[in-house]
């Protein structure tokens, strides 16, 4: 297109959003839609700087009658959503997956060249690359607010959007798209965005599972092929057949923690889910391959296999797709609870692998090299990367659940209590019970239901395939013995399987501690016979900032995986750091390529897993484009990580981090922990109390339903108050360390050498000034004047806003810049772009909640669907929510 990036993105806004007009006229009235067009305006005035603009919004919104609250939300809701789908749609096309600055995210060719460049051989390229392991874990944290079939139809309203840009020489194509797209958005305005139950594990599980069908099952391929092409032209070879650099694991169906909808029978069925779904992407293959691979030429091993065929790739297809089938058909009648009667299944990789392994061989051996590297290779990339169950399964489970089961068999023993027992006993009795030849647990123990359910959790281990599963997960770790009452479990009940078990260290008091826990557990003989010379640890970003502050839990994370790395390297041990990483900044959340280069040197080094959460799977792997894209950068990243690590940091800027992470700690506690009035303020300024009626995940909000601010998940916590533009989880303590810095003789000089040359620094700054940008002081103070009238709380409310107000001008002065995003025009431009469709809904949620507490919680189903319908659209607006 001829006029620059930014204008297309404005051409599809305004498309989409003229589309969804003529719909609202059609179904609510010319009238209506004046209203609409009325709050828009007052809503643009006001983010002009006209102060009269805004109080003439809120005054507009609080005439409104009741029966237009809700079309008036869903207007504004809808259109967040299409700003949306028109922005991804820029990103695919112009290859702009990350919200970075210009030029940041090199492309993986550069990278390679950068390292030959560097003195790094060929063959070393492809080693690294062969050999890394990178587990992406798709999880169901509850911030997904998009129903899946709305999801489906924004999806095919990109592919419209794909269709007019590329009809621009064809009237006929043109009309015939817009034609679908108005259908599309109508579908959509006539689909009701909020589900009215929450979604069940499995429901969950499927979620992830489609968009391995509709997305990844494209991406994965592409990806390899774009590798093999860049790995011939800068090192003459490809990647090796079975190398899966990136893979996919999940913890759809395998959280437990805290979550009692996830039961043994649910982590069951969703692995037959995997496998279900599994075999029939593989038989659209196996389809499409017998269908193409029509040759008669083949080597002796291939007619070993299939005998004097005349076809012999299709035979032995043939006969691999009846047991890919077979085990479809399996996998149904296990999911139904019937019998399975058919013929031999796929249980394990290579029984799918080696015959199309055998069928590549065949047709290089025979000169049909070109044929053997097309859909034939797409295939066998599949197979390594999805294997025959498309992602491995994460188990997590709280430690103290497995303490409780050791308690009640200890106890029914005879032998003592577990729980009181010393970190050295529980030790060696896990240890001797570990080397110990008989069976600890009687096969006729009459335990309570929550240990029941532990122990059966491990019979579904025990029965699977070890390639199905991925890593047990203990949350709330804290001790060696956290990790081998797991160990004993699996050795006890998990019959033949031995799985990664990874403690995942969350608060700073745990992050601190973690260094000491691995060392004496990896000086352990018992427990090293066990493991061998490979661990894995998980850092917790989401509690570990809900408990200290994100500024100390930042440091916290840095210098506990730097200990950690120390540690393996003196015990001989190769470490795979976990990054439990949420969407938000408050939960560790932020550009993939970044925030890897931002680890300590050698904490990367070939392998690493991470989550991804949420709303941030969708915009990260939800189309192929960009899917693709995002597979790259990581890809990239953990390259660039592993052979050209960023310094470590000088000595001083550890000193300084130190200072500065006990100040923000020290503001952080004192204002959430130490200030009687904090927890009654954010109940009644947020929505927190209204958010456990909005379905967003199977996860309770709470892990306790008593309590204050500590009992809620860090996921609800963080939500609440991005409702209110406050965003006060990520920034907290931040200002009152910087400032006080900042007041010092050559603090501002260290500050900004630090961010320009230490890319953990920098990488902070930038995520603050990112999230800084998206808050919004007077939007919060009007929830504050419509919610709150007592003066304790009217008092705290004016003191944060203050401290926001001022570590804005902080970082301004540490960024050396006028504005908030002034090197990153496409944030600023999306973030201007919603404002004056999310400030109509602030105020809405605003007076709802208002009517809602009047009420007593007893407003009006039509009001109450109003106001989750707000969280939707300010969630959608924001985007990264959670």
């Amino acid at each position: 297109m001829s006029h620059d990036l930014h204008e297309s993105l404005r051409d599809n806004v305004r498309v989409l959003g003229d589309s969804l007009g003529r719909t609202i006229a059609d179904d609510q009235g010319e009238a209506f839609v004046d209203k609409i067009e009325a709050i828009r305006a007052y809503a643009k005035e006001g983010r002009q700087g006209e102060p009269e603009g805004r109080q003439a919004l809120i005054e507009y919104l609080r005439r409104l009658e009741d029966r237009d609250l809700l079309p008036v939300t869903r207007a504004f809701n809808q259109f967040l959503n299409l700003a949306n789908i028109a922005e991804q749609h820029y990103r695919a096309r112009f290859r702009r997956v990350e919200d970075y600055k210009p030029g940041s995210q090199p492309a993986l060719g550069e990278l390679l060249e950068r390292a030959k460049n560097k003195g790094y051989a060929s063959r070393k390229l492809v080693e690294t690359l062969a050999g890394m392991r990178v587990d992406l874990v798709l999880t169901a944290h509850p911030t997904e607010v998009i129903r899946r079939t709305l999801i489906q139809k924004y999806d095919a309203i990109d592919d419209c959007l794909t269709a007019i840009e590329g009809a621009a020489e064809s009237p006929e194509k043109a009309n015939r798209a817009h034609g679908r797209l108005e259908e599309l958005i109508s579908q959509a305005w006539h689909t009701d965005e909020i589900r009215h139950e929450r979604p069940t594990p499995v429901d969950e599980a499927k979620w992830g599972f489609a968009v391995i069908e509709n997305s990844l099952w494209q991406a994965v391929p592409d990806f390899h092929r774009d590798l093999d092409n860049l790995l011939l032209d800068a090192a003459g070879e490809r990647l090796p057949l079975d190398a899966a650099p990136l893979r996919f694991a999940s913890w759809m169906g395998g959280d437990r923690d805290g979550n009692p909808n996830v039961t043994a029978d649910v982590t069951s069925e969703v692995l037959l889910l995997g496998r279900w779904m599994a075999a029939d992407l593989y038989l659209r293959d196996l389809e499409q391959l017998k269908a193409e691979l029509s040759m008669w030429r083949a080597n002796s091993a291939l007619r070993a296999e299939v005998g004097d065929e005349a076809e012999p790739y299709r035979a032995l297809l043939k006969r691999l797709a009846a047991r890919v089938e077979a085990t479809r058909d399996w996998a149904k009648a296990c999911l139904d609870g019937q019998p399975y009667e058919g013929g031999p299944i796929i249980e394990h990789r290579d029984q799918l692998y080696a015959p199309l392994l055998t069928c590549y061989r065949s047709l290089c051996d025979v000169g049909l090299d070109t044929i053997a590297n097309g859909i034939l290779l797409d295939t066998l990339r599949r197979v390594a990367v999805f294997g025959v169950t498309l992602t491995r399964l994460d188990i997590r489970q709280d430690a103290a659940r497995h303490s409780q089961v050791f308690e009640e068999l200890t106890e029914f023993l005879g032998i003592g209590h577990y729980r009181d027992w010393s970190e050295l006993q529980r030790q060696e009795f896990l240890l001797q019970e570990l080397e110990s030849a008989r069976p600890l647990i009687p096969r006729r123990w009459e335990c309570s239901t929550e240990t029941r359910e532990v122990l059966d959790t491990f019979r579904v281990i025990a029965r699977e395939q070890s390639e199905a599963l991925g890593t047990y997960v203990i949350s709330m770790a804290a001790q060696p013995s956290d990790v081998l009452a797991v160990a004993l479990l699996m050795k006890e009940v998990g019959g033949d399987v031995r799985l990664p078990i990874a403690p995942l260290f969350e608060t700073l008091d745990d992050l601190n501690r973690s260094g000491d826990v691995i060392d004496r557990l990896l000086a352990l003989p018992g427990y090293r016979r066990l493991v061998g010379d490979a661990q894995e640890v998980m850092i917790g970003y989401s509690d570990s900032a809900k408990d200290a502050g994100q500024l100390a839990a930042a440091w916290a994370q840095y210098r506990a995986q730097e200990t950690l790395v120390d540690i393996c390297h003196a015990h001989g041990v190769g470490l795979t750091l976990f990054h439990g990483r949420g969407g938000t900044v408050g939960r560790g959340g932020g550009p993939a390529h970044a925030a890897i280069l931002s680890q300590p040197p050698g904490s990367v080094n070939g392998s690493l897993r991470v989550t991804e959460q949420g709303e941030m799977i969708r915009f990260k792997f939800g189309q192929p484009d960009i899917a693709l894209r995002s597979m790259e950068i990581y890809a990239c990243a953990v390259l660039e990580a592993t052979l050209l690590p960023p310094p470590a940091p000088k000595p001083e800027w550890r000193e300084e981090m130190d200072h500065l992470a006990e100040v923000a700690h020290r503001g952080y506690v004192g204002v959430v922990r130490e200030n009687s009035d904090f927890v009654p303020y954010f109940r009644a300024v947020t929505p927190e109390s209204a958010l456990g009626r909005l379905p967003l995940g199977s996860r309770p909000t709470k892990r306790r339903q008593d309590g204050g601010v500590e009992t809620l998940r860090a996921i609800p916590w963080i939500f609440a108050w991005t409702q209110t533009r406050l965003m006060l989880p990520a920034w907290l303590g931040s200002g009152e360390a910087f400032n006080a810095r900042l007041e010092e003789a050559g603090g501002l000089e260290r500050l900004r050498e630090m961010r320009a040359e230490w890319p953990f620094f920098g990488t902070y700054l930038d995520m603050l000034e990112m999230l800084s940008a998206k808050a919004d002081v007077d939007i919060a103070a009007y929830y504050e004047r419509r919610l709150v009238d007592e003066p304790s709380l009217l008092e705290l409310g004016s003191e944060l806003r203050n401290r926001f107000t001022r570590l804005q001008t902080a970082l301004l002065e540490i960024l050396d810049q006028q504005e908030l995003l002034e090197n990153t025009p496409l944030i600023r431009q999306a973030i201007e772009v919603r404002n004056p469709y999310i400030d109509p809904l602030h105020g809405l949620q605003a007076e709802l909640l208002q009517r809602n507490r009047d009420a007593d919680g007893a407003i009006s189903h039509e009001l109450s669907r109003a106001l989750m319908v707000t969280m939707a659209g300010i969630a959608a607006g924001l985007r990264n929510t959670g």
